[in-house]
Formats: structure tokens, sequence, C-alpha cells
């Protein structure tokens, strides 16, 4: 059974969902371009949604390009399992509808606090034996935040005072049994990612969704990007002289890629964007003759590390 991963291109902003290969559907930070754009997705997204068991919704931080339209999303569905890093974020000038209903969602029945190595039924635990739903788990884990670490305590003392909210972002995986692994760090900074880089456990990913949309302010050092050893970067939507393109690493540019998508089934991820006209140049990518989207252009395909 494949699992389908999803990343949106919604203008200077995130937004991607993970249609997995078990009974769960996850989506991560929330965006869009225009009014019009926004129903058409989240309308497309109800409806995988709808065909799983267990949906989530993962929030990186509460900046508007990363929370736009959660209002209208959790309107939409019906947000029950919301995670979030525990805390008390305020804005002083710009409340939003999408902040309110964030600070409504976090601090509400449905929120699930996360943290380092934080354990979850149908998030990284399989079905109890004796459960009446059985299913497996979403293969997400958390690596930071530290709750007790004093830089994280600080980040978490800057935001109740309406700032700083890129770096309570939490640093998350998520993996395919023998496939996939990838990693997504919300906006995190370099200057914050550097003071915290050696009490995080790295290993080695597929695909690095670089932090802070691949801008040089979000740059991963290269002693974390040699123990990561990513075979792709997707570098996300930002003005182009504010990009760091990771010389000497395979880059997906969501700027020209468009909406990009990866399906990883048996020992092979196939990756398509929708910009049939992207240029690309991407070391060990091959046509493994099973191209399945009509609406994308197909890159290639690669062989994960765990299927290696």
């Amino acid at each position: 059974m494949m699992s389908t991963i999803k990343s949106f291109s919604v203008g200077n902003g995130d937004m991607f969902y993970i249609y997995h290969n078990s009974d769960n559907f996850t989506i991560i930070d929330c965006c869009y371009e225009d009014e019009e754009q926004r129903d058409e997705l989240f309308e497309r997204i109800r409806k995988l949604a709808s065909n799983k068991g267990i949906t989530r919704f993962i929030t990186t931080h509460p900046d508007e390009d990363h929370i736009r339209g959660l209002d209208v999303l959790d309107d939409k569905i019906g947000i029950v399992n919301f995670y979030v890093v525990k805390n008390k974020a305020i804005k002083n000038d710009d409340e939003t509808d999408s902040f309110k209903r964030y600070c409504k969602l976090r601090d509400g029945e449905h929120a699930f606090y996360v943290y380092k190595g934080c354990s979850r039924k149908w998030m990284n635990q399989d079905s109890d034996k004796n459960d009446k739903d059985q299913r497996e788990s979403s293969g997400i884990n958390y690596l930071w935040p530290d709750t007790d670490d004093k830089d994280f305590k600080d980040a978490l003392d800057e935001v109740k005072e309406g700032s700083g909210f890129n770096n309570i972002s939490p640093i998350l995986t998520y993996s395919v049994k023998d496939n996939v692994r990838m990693m997504w760090m919300g906006d995190m900074e370099t200057t914050f990612l550097d003071k915290i880089k050696d009490k995080v456990k790295w290993s080695k990913v597929d695909i690095l969704f670089a932090p802070h949309h691949g801008r040089k302010s979000g740059h991963v050092s290269s002693d974390v990007l040699e123990k990561l050893a990513p075979k792709v970067i997707v570098i996300g939507k930002a003005p182009s002289k504010d990009l760091d393109y990771y010389s000497g690493y395979n880059t997906i540019k969501q700027n020209s890629a468009g909406d990009i998508t990866f399906v990883a089934e048996g020992s092979v991820v196939r990756v398509y964007v929708a910009n049939f006209k992207y240029s690309y140049t991407i070391d060990d990518f091959y046509d493994d003759g099973s191209s399945n989207l009509t609406d994308a252009m197909y890159l290639g395909s690669f062989t994960p590390y765990a299927a290696e």
C-alpha cells in the first residue's frame, strides 16, 4: 500500500499532507494564496481525510504563513487531534481569526502537546491487540523540543511577549517501513538550530524540507547536513534573494516546481511536480517505469536508505 506526501505551493507559506499507508491522514501547517484556491484545496483535503479513521493536524508555530485559514479548515473538517508545542504565544498587533482559532485549539480539549520522544497511539504506536479499532501507527516521531532545555524555555518566554515564534518549531520525522524517511523543522532559525544541534539525535533522512522555506536565515549547518545526508532538499517558496540553495545537494525548488508530490511504495519513492516545464537535474533519480499521476510531471524515482 502506498503513502503519498504532498507539499503545496501556497505563496510564501507552508502546507503539507500525508495520505498514509495506514488508517491515518496528517496535515502539517495551513496556508493558501487566495480564497478561491483555499476553498478548492480545503475541500480536497476534506475528501481525503474522510477516507481515513484518524486525522491529525500538526502545527509548527503560529506565524500567519503557517496558520492562515486555520479557522476555515477547522470549520470544514473539524480538527479533533491538534498537535502543538505547548506554549502561551500572544500577538500584540495582529490577532487574526486564524490566530484566534490556533489559540482555541492549542488550549482546548483536542490539543496533544508534542515534545522530544513523545508517544501516542496511532501517531507512533500500533493498536493494542485488544483494541476494537485495529490500525498501524502513522510513523511520526518528534526529535525536538526538549521541554526542560534552557534554550527552548527562553524561546517560550519570547513568544509570551509576542515575538520569536519561529524558534518554538518542533523537529519531526515521518517514516514508512522499508521506505522513505523525511524531516520537517518548521521555521527554526539558524541561530537557534546551532544552539541545540548537539542536543538532537540526527540520523539519515531521504527528504529534508529546508527550515524557514529554505531561507538563508534557516540554513542547516554543514555538520548537521552530514549526519542527515538528505537525498533531496525541498526549498520552499520565498523571495529568491532570501534563499539558500544548498550547493552540493539535490534540491527541488518550490518557487518554480509548484506543488510537489512524493509517492512511497514498495522500495521506491516517485517524485512529481505540478509545473510541467520545471527544469531540474537530480543525481540518482531514475525512471522505474511506474509513473501514475496524470496531473503532474514525473521527475523520477529513487531508492530510499531503508530499502538499500
